[in-house]
């Protein structure tokens, strides 16, 4: 397979908050307060699972938005649009995804094809994987995604190839997780997905490559490029969680470990002091002459007088 080079590009540590794509002229994806922002320059054709403005329609922006795993889901149309206007972005023209895992994990991969500029950003984890078409408990309301994707296209696409750009994106998707040996917890079978996905497509329509793209299944150069990027993307991003939840969990093993050594030393000086005042007391009671052969010795003082 064609190496894909995937960065995780935010580290707001380092101040790196901005990420400027190299294929698409214009387009930018920030890491701001609580939210990634998918800024494109010019509107574009999209199609969408977003939780906010999905379906099919004209983008100038896609969020994704963290929310924490005890988010309170009754309503997160609602939520999003409070947060667009919070956040000063027109509600018009914009979709809206929920995610939870934490935004420095993002994972970005982008290619020129020679036909069309792709770039493809990815939050990834992998708690809730499921496989479709297994019988499985379901969710009565929304929940935040935890594989979202967000892929945007500079070139031109029929409509008909932006579902098949869809449906290539969720088959890479799939084979991520399959390769990765990601199972559904309530089988033990190969997941095919989470039960929480999500996904933009944002297309420009530009023709500055003279393509006209009409498939964009795993046989096209686009489709194929649209597979390595997901494919690639979805990898990196659980790979970035995983290794952070092993350093976590190996702080807090540290941590339970030097909080039981603290413990142990408390117990251990209670201890020896205890057995330092017997000691004492041994020593005292070696060294003291017997009371008989003070009898008799000036100054001897006995019980009721002296002697």
């Amino acid at each position: 397979m064609k190496e894909v080079n995937v960065n995780l590009p935010f580290n707001l540590d380092g101040g790196l908050a901005v990420y400027q794509s190299r294929v698409w002229q214009g387009l930018t994806l920030e890491w701001r307060e609580g939210h990634l922002l998918l800024e494109f320059p010019a509107e574009v054709d999209s199609i969408s699972s977003a939780v906010y403005g999905g379906g099919t329609g004209r983008l100038k922006r896609a969020v994704n938005q963290y929310v924490t795993r005890d988010y309170e889901c009754s309503n997160p149309v609602r939520d999003m649009e409070n947060k667009l206007q919070e956040w000063g972005y027109p509600l018009d023209g914009c979709a809206g995804l929920m995610t939870a895992v934490p935004l420095e994990h993002a994972a970005v991969a982008e290619e020129d094809t020679g036909s069309a500029g792709i770039m493809c950003c990815v939050t990834a984890a992998a708690g809730n994987a499921a496989r479709a078409g297994s019988q499985r408990s379901v969710l009565a309301a929304y929940r935040p995604g935890t594989i979202n994707i967000m892929l945007g296209i500079d070139g031109w696409l029929s409509p008909s190839a932006m579902v098949n750009a869809v449906m290539t994106a969720t088959e890479a998707k799939a084979a991520a997780l399959a390769d990765l040996g990601i199972t559904d917890s309530e089988n033990g079978l190969i997941a095919t997905g989470t039960t929480t996905d999500a996904i933009v497509l944002a297309v420009s329509g530009s023709r500055r490559y003279a393509a006209e793209h009409v498939y964009a299944g795993t046989a096209t150069d686009l489709g194929g490029a649209i597979g390595r990027l997901v494919y690639s993307a979805v990898t990196e991003s659980l790979r970035s969680v995983k290794a952070a939840e092993a350093v976590r969990r190996a702080e807090l093993a540290d941590l339970a470990q030097a909080e039981q050594l603290a413990a142990s030393a408390e117990t251990g000086q209670a201890a020896s002091g205890e057995e330092a005042v017997e000691f004492e007391a041994v020593v005292a009671a070696e060294l003291l002459p017997p009371q008989e052969a003070l009898i008799g010795q000036p100054g001897y003082l006995k019980k009721g007088g002296r002697e």
